[in-house]
């Protein structure tokens, strides 16, 4: 399970790897993503959910202090990627519950804010739901072979 769940996690780590490519780069160019008007991650990695916390309406897109939430997934698949190797799965739950909670949020505000889908978003997504039952599964069989331990 440690060996898929980290597999995972890199698989999450070139997904927003890609999304932060398509952050940083110039809005003009139409990113590889642009599929339709519904889908389109050049506008929801442009927009001012794109960073952490949110930019207001009125402060500059140049402004430093934020944080591109594609670096966060980035930072936080490989906290997963790890902590998964090294047998923590308590850990890993608890940032995989974060995670998809995040993804989750974030397909919110893509769904009823911004009316656009971002591909590489919806990847994330799925990458980390499977990451939490994955992790739900694991953590169940272990609980399970440790009741069956006692009772031996």
């Amino acid at each position: 399970m440690k060996y898929l769940i980290a597999l995972l996690a890199v698989a999450g780590i070139v997904v927003s790897t890609m999304a932060l490519h398509v952050h940083y780069m110039d809005p003009s160019l139409a990113p590889p993503c642009a599929v339709t008007e519904q889908f389109d991650c050049g506008a929801v990695n442009h927009s001012r959910f794109a960073v952490f916390p949110p930019r207001t309406f009125d402060e500059d897109p140049k402004a430093g202090s934020h944080i591109p939430v594609a670096m966060l997934g980035i930072v936080g698949y490989a906290a997963i990627g790890v902590l998964a190797l090294t047998g923590r799965w308590w850990l890993v739950f608890e940032f995989a519950q974060v995670g998809f909670l995040f993804a989750a949020f974030l397909s919110y505000i893509e769904a009823y804010v911004l009316q656009k889908w971002c591909i590489y978003c919806l990847w994330s997504q799925g990458i980390v739901t499977a990451i939490l039952l994955v992790t739900i599964i694991a953590l169940v069989m272990r609980w399970r072979q440790g009741r069956a331990s006692l009772q031996a």
